[in-house]
């Protein structure tokens, strides 16, 4: 049982205690507002700080271009300013190197060379800022080999053992037109991968083939740029959607490097067909739109956090009043259970007394029959004397072929007498809820062998229209009949004063079993309340006016409906409709 019972006043308060529809509303509002202000915003920054990140990545590359331009072509007037100095051409013509080496260092601490070699026409090195590289022989290396076949300055790059690459650019050393010599100078370009290597940035450059010579990665020097670039730990969607909203909302980035999404910027180097290319992360675009996005979701968190604090104050005032409300409530529901419970039970006491009235209407019903039974009885009984006088006397005279039939008519009245006492005992029982398969056409015939007393008594035209196949009901078998019991009865009182009182008993089948008897007495003069408890048309001690009420109350039990009205040509007929066998579902929904 519940607790709490809606009341004409929950309508009002129940709107009220939660959030009402027009504050849903604005807060759903200002949710979807938040989300397509940080959308747009989120979007229209990325944009913005990308392109302000791409332009600044271009303009850092300009810069390490021209600064590596500017290198090698202030390098590249070196060897043809010491192929013409005097000292070195006269430590070449007379074989003296003591000098040599200090003098190329002097040169080295002016221009910012990496190194300075002298090499001798051999390819023997006589001179050298490193001194641990004198008296080592270059004859094989292009340097060398280059600077020998042609009177310019030769730039020469070759790939070291430890993976790097050795820039140089060689010229011939010539006097009255014969090489005394090669001087060798290399241009410093490793001091600007280092100095790249201090930005985000990373930064490559290729020659006009493709091939890697400088990178701030060293183990990207001296392979294909595809090749450099090919990630070895490819990071996985699950790895790229824990790092938050890295690329989330932006366009997908231009290359993945190291795992991390990156920006690529490419421009051409004027030397040599070389190409530089440079890898800016994002990084930084997503930290300043983070932290615009965070200082507008706390604006809205804050606004959602307003708006609940006044909804809650509001909320709170209105407790009072429905903390009020709820101890009537409970008062009232108290009151009501208490009526509840005093209703059960006098339900329960209705539903015991109509029993009650029904059984003693079925014991009066009984009681009027008995004693038309028991005249019915006289008569076998008398027969049978007659019937045992004569097997008697035909024993006595040698006859007992005659005297067997004697028996066997005995026999078949005591069968009669045993049949109309069953039908009694068993229409004196309670009815029970034992349901069970029953052909309607069955009670008609056993009701109508319990009411033959009666019907001998008086003379009455019984008309019985049954079909020829099975009219099977779910039901109870001795409460059916007795509703067709009870419907023959009152037939038969509605016709006591008629000249030619006649009944019809129709049974047919369609959608239902349906049960009509038809009598040709005075009809029913108040069809309203005919089926109400102790409403009677008969005369004091003739009955009680339970009949058709019990009749009723049973044919609603059993799925069906009892109907009554009055015929144009007089009468009355009354309908017992009940669902068929594998229907009975239907009809109890």
């Amino acid at each position: 049982m519940s607790d709490r019972h809606t009341t004409p006043d929950d309508t009002g308060t129940e709107g009220t205690q939660g959030i009402t529809w027009p504050v849903r509303l604005v807060i759903l509002f200002l949710v979807l507002a938040a989300v397509v202000v940080v959308f747009v915003t989120n979007r229209w920054l990325t944009e913005r700080f990308t392109e302000a990140t791409r332009t600044r990545a271009e303009l850092r590359m300009a810069l390490y271009s021209g600064n590596l331009t500017s290198e090698l072509q202030r390098t590249a007037v070196v060897p043809l300013l010491l192929a013409r100095d005097p000292e070195l051409i006269k430590a070449l013509s007379a074989g003296d190197f003591s000098g040599t080496s200090a003098r190329l260092m002097s040169f080295q601490a002016e221009i910012g060379a990496a190194s300075i070699l002298l090499l001798d026409v051999d390819g023997r090195i006589v001179g050298a800022t490193n001194r641990n590289l004198l008296g080592t022989s270059l004859r094989e290396k292009p340097q060398f080999v280059d600077a020998q076949r042609t009177n310019e300055t030769v730039f020469s790059a070759a790939q070291s053992d430890t993976g790097g690459y050795e820039f140089s650019y060689s010229r011939a050393v010539r006097a009255e037109n014969r090489i005394l010599g090669v001087v060798v100078v290399a241009p410093d370009l490793v001091k600007y991968e280092r100095a790249w290597s201090a930005f985000q940035d990373a930064v490559i450059v290729t020659d006009s083939t493709g091939i890697v010579m400088l990178a701030t990665e060293p183990r990207w020097r001296g392979k294909l740029l595809e090749e450099a670039l090919a990630v070895k730990d490819s990071p996985s969607a699950m790895a790229r959607a824990l790092k938050g909203a890295t690329d989330w909302a932006q366009a997908p980035p231009d290359a993945y490097l190291r795992g991390e999404a990156v920006m690529r910027t490419e421009a051409r180097v004027p030397f040599r067909g070389w190409r530089i290319v440079t890898f800016t992360a994002y990084d930084s675009v997503r930290e300043r739109v983070n932290g615009v996005l965070a200082l507008e979701i706390m604006g809205f968190a804050i606004l959602l956090a307003l708006t609940f604090y006044f909804l809650s104050r509001r909320a709170w005032s209105q407790s009072l009043s429905f903390q009020k409300e709820s101890a009537e409530l409970r008062l009232l529901n108290a009151r009501l259970q208490r009526e509840i419970a005093e209703r059960e039970k006098a339900q329960k006491d209705l539903a015991v007394a109509e029993q009650t009235l029904a059984q003693s209407s079925k014991l009066a019903a009984l009681g009027e029959m008995s004693a038309a039974v028991s005249h019915e009885l006289n008569q076998p009984l008398a027969a049978m004397k007659t019937y045992l006088a004569g097997a008697r006397l035909l024993l006595q005279r040698r006859r007992p072929e005659e005297a067997l039939s004697s028996f066997q008519r005995i026999d078949d009245l005591i069968e009669r007498m045993g049949a109309i006492t069953r039908q009694l005992k068993s229409y004196a029982r309670k009815g029970g809820e034992a349901f069970e398969p029953v052909d309607v056409r069955a009670c008609v015939s056993s009701a109508l062998a319990m009411m033959e007393p009666q019907l001998k008594a008086r003379v009455v035209r019984i008309t019985r229209t049954l079909p020829r196949q099975p009219v099977m009901v779910m039901a109870d078998r001795i409460r059916l009949e007795q509703v067709i019991i009870n419907l023959l009865r009152n037939a038969l009182d509605a016709t006591k004063d008629r000249p030619d009182p006649q009944v019809e008993i129709l049974l047919t089948s369609g959608e239902a079993a349906v049960l009509a008897v038809r009598d040709n007495g005075h009809g029913i003069a108040d069809l309203d309340n005919l089926f109400e408890p102790f409403y009677t048309t008969k005369k004091p001690g003739e009955g009680v006016g339970l009949g058709l009420a019990i009749s009723s109350g049973i044919v609603a039990d059993l799925g069906g409906r009892l109907t009554a009205k009055n015929l144009p040509a007089g009468g009355a007929v009354f309908e017992v409709q009940l669902p068929l066998l594998g229907k009975e579902v239907e009809a109890a929904e």
